[in-house]
């Protein structure tokens, strides 16, 4: 992205504070795996829809008064034998290149920095974007640290939590947000290909998902959007699949449920096809359910509509498929071939930090979800889902992830050229 999108978001995040106030974000840092070795490092995603800025132990200083908004940039300082080590830190140059941020300060100094401004008086208001999904959630993200110091040594000062403003803004993407997706979604597909291309009897599910990632590598995407989901046969029925261990042989499915990142944009696709490239008659029935349901969907869905009319829709029209078929007789049941949500947005995070209201936000151009259509017969031992990304657009909507094949006639084509 370039440095204007930064700038525009940080503007907007502005316009919500009060005078007084300061904003603090953190780019986080990685968290000890065990011995002397870390994980790798993943910046925290608002700091970089904000910045730009992918470098660890980083914060991000707004103050705001009446008159003016001073946006500083706090990062660790030159040291040699470091860098030495663990790679080359930004410079300010390269740090306001990225960012449009020209004020560039040490990380060494942002204590008395903060300590200064606090005690003076001329902030009133601390933002932090509390950020947490459960209690105990580890490792404790800074914002709950340093509130923790705030309230012990700074008593007088306000703390408010600026993750609503954060998830209202990342709800609409922008054209070059969009621009980046649709690029993503083609390295998606070639991933995808690459294992059907590949698929054969007595393949390991860690070869299918060798064969993705070196298509995304070959294209120089050096790590997946999410932890890649691939999986073959009995295996397809554990949603959150990563053990790769299982072997793929004719009759199976091969779930996938995969997605490329470019310009920190992610998208999630699943495919789901059969390990010889044909589908047998209750494969085709099945998948047949599902493809008439997303198609539906992309024919129905518009701005107006509530976001949770589509996890709704989904769930009622897929049971009328089924139904139709004789696998499901009353809708109380379909939860037996239906086992999650068909719906979630996308964006710097797969599953995106956005604000729709409990459902309740009507859909807007510029939001960009899935429409997920998964369907688990273990009786007949096939699972699989068909999960494609949605744009709305101001008259109705766009499957993103339409270049990557999806009928049972496609893949069977695109297999039978193997």
């Amino acid at each position: 992205m370039k440095k204007e999108f930064h700038q525009e978001n940080r503007a907007s995040l502005c316009q919500s504070l009060a005078p007084g106030s300061l904003l603090l974000l953190f780019s986080g840092h990685a968290p000890r795996k065990t011995g002397d070795e870390d994980y790798p490092y993943f910046a925290d995603r608002s700091f970089v829809y904000y910045t730009g800025i992918e470098q660890q132990d980083s914060i991000l200083a707004i103050l705001v008064d009446k008159e003016s908004v001073q946006e500083m940039l706090f990062m660790l300082p030159p040291d040699a034998h470091a860098e030495r080590w663990n790679g080359k830190r930004l410079s300010p140059q390269e740090a306001q290149d990225v960012s449009g941020i020209s004020d560039f300060r040490y990380l060494t100094d942002f204590s008395a920095f903060l300590d200064k401004q606090l005690v003076s008086g001329a902030v009133s208001t601390v933002c932090l974007d509390f950020d947490r999904k459960k209690e105990g959630e580890q490792p404790v993200r800074q914002a709950f640290i340093l509130a923790n110091k705030l309230r012990e040594n700074y008593p007088y000062v306000t703390l408010s939590n600026i993750h609503n403003q954060i998830k209202a803004q990342r709800t609409i993407k922008k054209p070059c947000e969009i621009d980046a997706m649709r690029y993503a979604e083609t390295i998606t597909c070639e991933g995808i290909q690459a294992m059907m291309r590949a698929s054969r009897d007595g393949m390991y599910e860690y070869q299918y998902k060798a064969e993705f990632d070196y298509a995304l590598a070959q294209r120089g995407v050096l790590s997946p959007g999410f932890p890649s989901i691939v999986s073959a046969g009995k295996n397809n029925f554990c949603i959150h699949y990563y053990s790769y261990k299982g072997q793929a042989h004719d009759g199976d499915m091969v779930l996938n449920d995969v997605g490329a990142c470019w310009d920190n944009e992610i998208n999630d696709v699943s495919r789901g096809w059969p390990v010889n490239g044909k589908f047998n008659e209750k494969q085709r029935l099945l998948y047949t359910c599902a493809y008439n349901t997303s198609n539906y969907m992309f024919h129905i869905l518009r701005p107006g509509l509530p976001m949770s009319f589509v996890d709704q829709e989904i769930r009622r029209y897929n049971f009328e498929q089924l139904k139709e078929i004789g696998v499901c007789d009353k809708f109380e049941d379909v939860g037996t071939y239906i086992w999650h949500g068909g719906a979630h947005h996308v964006g710097y995070d797969v599953h995106d930090e956005v604000d729709v209201n409990d459902g309740r936000r009507p859909l807007e151009p510029g939001m960009v979800f899935c429409v997920d259509v998964g369907i688990y017969h273990e009786e007949w031992g096939i699972g699989f889902r068909l999960e494609d990304n949605c744009l709305i657009t101001p008259d109705g909507c766009e499957n993103l992830s339409a270049v990557t094949p999806r009928s049972i006639e496609d893949i069977e084509a695109f297999m039978g050229k193997r």
